[in-house]
Parts: structure tokens; C-alpha cells; sequence
């Protein structure tokens, strides 16, 4: 990590995600004007970041760094910048066909920016139960032999690619929190902002999910998903950031 630029462009996104989660907005709350100024401040300004901000050279399907357990090396990375009690922030480094499985952020707020590459998001909300009564489920055929987790009746809200030129991907509690990234032809890289942070022990663990076909087999964007342990074939290791450093 580079000595710290009070100036830099990191600098200047990590203390406008500080003014705008310094005080925690909760899913159903009315997140009022002044978050949502700060918030469209920040995400201005993260719509300007680029790999060379952050001292990143994009890579290439050749110079992904190997895993010393797994010779492949892991299909994901992350680098670690800075984090604070309302919020955490890092990048995400996705070799050529990688994925970030379907998972969600109980009651965090979001932004995506990539930095390099193209990935593709896909954006679900889970729907409310149906007043009167409990929640049907998909019909018996659709459900795995092993044992059912938990069913969420969901909703895609949005499936998109997003380039180092598009502005960055926004998430809240209650909207397109669930979503699943995919890199697109190449390695590729994104910013993350997440606000709080994870923190199982304040009920906010990640989940991940596994997405069953349409129960009544119609062209709807309504859909059941299935909680599911983390997929095997999905983990995350660790490597240095090397741009400047976050003061705060």
C-alpha cells in the first residue's frame, strides 16, 4: 500500500462513504435528504475511479496469481482498503469465467463500480409473503432429492453488464440486495462499498442461494430461490492493494 494522498480519488470515496453512512439508515426507514444527496455525492464520485487510481494493472487471463493450496489458484480475490464500523471497502479481482454466486447483504447498502473487464450483475428483491396465510411453495418436482433450505420467492429486478465506463451498480436493503456477478470474456475487477460491513453476530451473515426454475413454467421474472451452503467450486482469497492509502 502507497503512503496516504489526502488527495487521491480513493481518499476522497472513502470519506464520502463515511459522511453518508456515518449514521446507519435501517431497511424501512425513510432514508431522508441528506443520505440521499450524500449518496448520489458519492456516487459521483465513484463513477470517476478507474484501475490507475487505485494502482491496478488489469490483467489478463495469464497474469492471475496462483493459489499455493489450489495450482488453479482461487477464481476470485480480494483486496482490502479500509474499514470502519458503517462501512467497508475493497476490490474484488475475477479471473475469465469466474462468478460470484448468488448471495445477499441483510440490511446493507451497496455500490459496485468496476474498474476493469466487464461483469455481468443480476439483481433479485425477495417478494413479501402473501397477506392471510403462509407462503406457498414451488410444487414438489422442482425441489432437489437432498434436503430444502430455506425458499425465498423472489423477483429479478435487473440483469445488466456493466464496463469500467458505466457508473457504478447500487444496492439497499430492500432492493436488488440478492444479486450474482459474472465476469464477461477476461478478467475483471470492481470496487466494493458495502454499509455496515458483514458482521454475523449483528445479523448480517452472508447467504447464498440457488435460483429453481419458474413453478408454473411462464416467461415471468418471478421466481423461487433456494438457500444453499457456499458452492464448492466458489472461494476467495486474499492479495495486497497497492494504491494509496485510506485515512479516516
Amino acid at each position: 500500500m502507497m503512503p496516504a494522498d489526502m488527495s487521491s480519488l480513493v481518499q476522497r470515496v472513502a470519506r464520502q462513504a463515511l459522511a453518508t453512512f456515518r449514521v446507519p439508515v435501517r431497511p424501512g426507514e425513510d432514508l431522508g435528504r441528506s443520505f440521499l444527496d450524500n449518496q448520489n455525492l458519492l456516487r459521483s464520485l465513484l463513477t470517476e475511479v478507474r484501475a490507475a487510481d487505485l494502482k491496478l494493472v488489469p490483467r489478463t487471463a495469464s497474469s492471475s496469481p496462483t493459489h499455493r493450496l489450489h495450482p488453479g489458484g482461487p477464481p476470485v480475490t480480494y483486496m482490502h482498503i479500509c474499514e470502519t464500523e458503517q462501512f467497508s471497502m475493497g476490490v474484488f479481482l475475477l479471473k475469465g469465467g469466474a462468478s460470484i454466486p448468488l448471495h445477499d447483504h441483510p440490511g446493507m447498502h451497496g455500490m459496485l463500480k468496476v474498474l476493469y473487464g466487464q461483469v455481468r450483475i443480476s439483481c433479485f428483491d425477495r417478494l413479501e409473503r402473501p397477506p392471510g396465510g403462509p407462503q406457498a411453495g414451488p410444487p414438489a418436482p422442482l425441489l432437489p432429492p437432498a434436503s430444502v433450505g430455506a425458499l425465498r420467492r423472489s423477483l429479478l429486478r435487473s440483469s445488466a453488464v456493466y464496463s469500467e465506463e458505466a457508473g457504478p451498480c447500487v444496492l439497499a436493503p430492500d432492493r436488488d440486495n440478492l444479486h450474482q456477478i459474472d465476469s464477461v470474456d477476461g478478467p475483471s475487477a470492481f470496487m466494493d462499498i458495502l454499509a455496515p460491513p458483514y458482521d454475523p453476530d449483528d445479523g448480517r451473515d452472508c447467504h447464498y442461494y440457488k435460483v429453481l426454475a419458474d413453478p408454473e413454467g411462464k416467461d415471468s421474472e418471478e421466481i423461487w430461490l433456494m438457500e444453499i451452503s457456499q458452492p464448492p467450486d466458489f472461494w476467495c482469497g486474499g492479495e495486497p492493494y497497492p494504491g494509496p492509502e485510506v485515512c479516516l
